[in-house]
């Protein structure tokens, strides 16, 4: 350990104090979307929970998503809105390395989540005979279980090689803390945190992804020799899927490279937009697509809400008048 070396018990979200009298749009902003993730994933899960018809493996799976963005959002959420408002942005080392935690098992999560969503379409388009005797309740609830556990162990894993870093400052450029961002504070080697975070990222993230190219190039090689309502049929099924996946690449690869540049020369309203997108967009975008793009979805999320049937009802009469 260095000489400067300090037990620090606070850290300091200094990003906060660039965005200046733009938080208190950013409050209401944040609030009103926190609000709809919140309600949007509880209509999903209160969907697909109460309708016997939905019982099925697909369906259970954006059940996952949904409760993946509940965890997710309160977790991160409730924090970012206090420190918006707030004069000081100070957050303590517990609860700091407990976000750390929320956000990575959370992104993990998400991945592993389409990982074993793209194995069920992969199935139900490429062995659609065997599909009932593969995807039973038992093998769902081990996938399930596999796509909740390996990411938080991962995770835990980690975290506990940053928690055991001497650190040599308390200042952190963003406006909620990160693993890599702590790691740049410290005063000793973060190579061995290095290759752990690199090979939980090939594990919960890349080897999932790869899986799911790996899917989808077989489901196109099976589509392109059926007819075209067996096509428009698979397409219906697997375009929230595919624009969730897509989504949520561009929101991981928006932080790995916010982690790895100079901050200070982005704009700051860019540097947090960019760095929210994670939190934001999946919770935001995954209800959105599942609930409207999918018949069955949609059609159980009319009844829940009686006012939006008669809306759409209206619309279509004004329309065709």
């Amino acid at each position: 350990m260095g000489e400067n070396y300090t037990f620090t018990f606070h850290f300091n979200l200094t990003l906060f104090v660039k965005i200046g009298s733009f938080r208190y749009p950013a409050f209401v902003l944040c609030l009103l979307m926190f609000a709809f993730i919140v309600s949007a994933n509880i209509i999903i899960l209160l969907v697909i929970s109460q309708e016997r018809t939905l019982h099925e493996p697909m369906y259970m799976f954006i059940a996952l998503l949904s409760v993946n963005a509940l965890y997710g959002s309160t977790g991160f959420f409730p924090r970012f809105l206090m420190d918006l408002l707030s004069d000081t942005h100070l957050i303590s080392r517990p609860a700091c390395f407990t976000q750390i935690y929320i956000i990575y098992t959370y992104a993990s999560y998400e991945m592993t989540i389409l990982s074993i969503m793209a194995f069920d379409r992969y199935v139900a388009v490429c062995q659609p005979l065997h599909y009932h005797n593969k995807m039973t309740r038992k093998k769902v609830c081990i996938l399930s279980a596999f796509a909740w556990i390996m990411p938080a162990f991962s995770v835990a894993a980690c975290l506990y090689l940053a928690i055991r870093l001497p650190l040599c400052g308390n200042k952190i450029l963003k406006v909620f803390c990160a693993a890599w961002s702590v790691a740049k504070l410290s005063c000793a080697s973060t190579l061995i945190l290095h290759i752990a975070t690199l090979f939980v990222g090939v594990v919960t993230v890349f080897l999932p992804l790869i899986y799911v190219l790996y899917t989808y190039c077989r489901i196109i090689i099976v589509c392109s020799k059926m007819s075209s309502e067996f096509k428009s049929k698979v397409f219906q099924t697997c375009l929230p899927h595919i624009i969730s996946l897509v989504s949520y690449c561009l929101a991981a690869f928006c932080d790995f490279m916010l982690n790895r540049i100079d901050v200070k020369k982005l704009n700051p309203y860019l540097a947090v937009i960019l760095s929210l997108e994670m939190v934001l967009i999946p919770p935001v975008l995954n209800p959105l697509l599942y609930g409207l793009t999918l018949p069955e979805i949609r059609k159980h999320i009319f009844r829940m809400i009686p006012w939006l049937k008669k809306h759409t009802l209206e619309q279509k009469m004004t329309y065709h008048t």
